[in-house]
């Protein structure tokens, strides 16, 4: 009889829920059945056959434009000889054309110069010269450069401050690649240190804005957390890897935990509640793609805020905080989110503090925070079960799910009936074998001791016997009285 858990709502077997690669791992919904490890390899191999499908179209359009720019540099090099005798000139139409064609000439020179690997090596030799992006963006991918794009884009409209802003991003950069082997809690003062600096700037610039400089500072981390993301996060001198698994198997080890149990206001059964489920799930699931604390933090609100929608839509009333922190713990159960731990401190280490001290994102976040903690430390008394249960359903030996199952159907109560009974006789039968075998050692223990201490008496007092004739001849014996004789008595 194959064990049964709830996911998403739905009835499964653990087999439904072990990687489609085969790998042994848990897969996940969200990534199309895969475990996180073949996820990000199934990732990769479709990110790089995007990439030679962009270079294969870039070739495409160069050819285009080649043979466009060919024709149409024909077509000027006629124009801007003298007229022959007998043919007319074209007259403001040939400025029109030299136009044209020069943008197209701009065009495929820029094509060449982002897929060409001579720009790259150029690109990479400067960097190391230090005339561009620190080492850290070497091999940046292209949601690195688009981050960049868009920061660049941003501080355009900034002017005099943008360009300062930059140069300070950069040398910033620049003086985190040469401190790789600090450990995390001195990489993240660094980095809050640098927010505070450049806070500080920013709001003497703005004269006191607190929205601008809020702005400001939330693309200078999207810039800077981006290209510090592969150095900073789930780094090797910290245990946030070892804790990951250690939440992960214990996340799995209480899949058998139902919504009555954590006391959740919510009802699954209603269509529009499990859609919010659903949602939340995916959205906690989603954090760990994101790079940017910004980002995560957005992605745990979205999740807060399904919640507080399912739980309105089952109360027909507007959701409280005592409702809302059982409901967390229950959506990150069912989600078993990848990486958690390591996710919470990459938040809490590098995010901008003002937005974890304020708002709502820090409020969610702080309550992701405590769902983690009671996870970790839940026991019998936290689901109002006996410890005996407790173990039983840890051990996998009963199911809480298959005993609800059981109170609507006579033969499954029976079936269920026989199991506990077996599962007593067998706890009993395992008691009384201990206590035979402990009585048999002490046995053997009592007989080891009764001989030692016999042992100990015999040869403290040893034993001698002297044998001799009661009716012997002996001297010594003169003084014993006479036998007796018999005496009549006459009557």
């Amino acid at each position: 009889m194959s064990q049964r858990t709830e996911r998403r709502g739905i009835h499964v077997d653990q087999s439904d829920l072990l990687c489609k690669k085969g790998c042994g791992y848990y897969g996940n919904a969200a990534w199309q059945g895969l475990c996180s490890k073949c996820w990000r390899e199934e990732y990769q191999r479709v990110r790089q056959k995007q990439i030679q499908d962009d270079w294969a179209l870039a070739e495409k359009l160069q050819r285009e434009e080649e043979a466009a720019y060919a024709s149409s540099h024909g077509v000027q090099t006629q124009s801007t000889t003298p007229p022959q005798p007998g043919h007319t000139s074209l007259g403001p139409f040939s400025k029109f054309e030299e136009k044209k064609t020069n943008e197209k000439t701009r065009k495929v020179t820029t094509v060449k110069k982002f897929f060409s690997p001579s720009s790259r090596t150029a690109s990479k030799k400067e960097t190391q010269e230090g005339k561009t992006s620190p080492s850290i963006s070497r091999h940046a991918s292209f949601d690195t450069d688009q981050v960049s794009k868009d920061f660049v884009e941003f501080l355009k409209n900034l002017q005099k401050p943008g360009r300062e802003i930059h140069k300070q991003c950069r040398a910033f950069l620049v003086n985190m690649s040469s401190k790789k082997d600090l450990g995390a809690d001195e990489l993240s003062e660094c980095v809050q240190d640098f927010y505070q600096n450049l806070a500080d700037r920013q709001m003497t610039h703005f004269k006191g804005s607190s929205e601008s400089v809020e702005q400001v500072m939330d693309q200078v981390e999207k810039y800077i957390m981006t290209r510090l993301y592969k150095s900073v996060f789930c780094p090797e001198t910290t245990d946030d890897e070892r804790k990951d698994l250690a939440t992960q198997n214990r996340i799995r080890a209480l899949h058998w935990v139902t919504i009555q149990m954590l006391c959740v206001s919510m009802d699954e059964e209603i269509p529009e509640v499990s859609e919010n489920v659903v949602k939340a799930i995916t959205d906690i699931i989603e954090m760990d793609s994101k790079r940017v604390p910004r980002d995560k933090l957005a992605c745990i609100t979205r999740c807060s805020k399904h919640i507080f929608s399912a739980i309105r839509i089952t109360k027909n009333e507007p959701a409280s905080a005592d409702d809302f922190l059982p409901a967390l713990i229950y959506i990150v159960l069912k989600a078993n989110p990848p990486r958690l731990q390591s996710n919470i401190q990459y938040i809490t280490r590098f995010c901008n503090p003002s937005r974890l001290m304020t708002g709502e994102d820090g409020y969610y976040f702080t309550n992701l925070c405590c769902a983690a903690a009671f996870i970790e430390k839940l026991d019998a008394q936290s689901l109002n079960l006996s410890p005996e249960e407790f173990e039983r359903y840890m051990s996998g030996q009963a199911s809480p799910r298959w005993a609800g199952v059981a109170a609507t159907n006579p033969v499954l109560a029976q079936l269920n009936h026989n199991l506990e009974q077996l599962s007593s006789i067998s706890s009993r039968q395992e008691k009384v074998m201990e206590a035979a075998q402990s009585l048999q050692a002490d046995l053997l223990s009592w007989t080891e001791s009764v001989q030692r201490e016999v042992n100990d008496i015999l040869e403290k007092y040893p034993l001698t016997c002297t044998v001799s004739a009661i009716d012997a001849n002996n001297i010594d014996n003169d003084n014993l009285p006479p036998p007796l004789t018999p005496q009549v008595f006459a009557g």
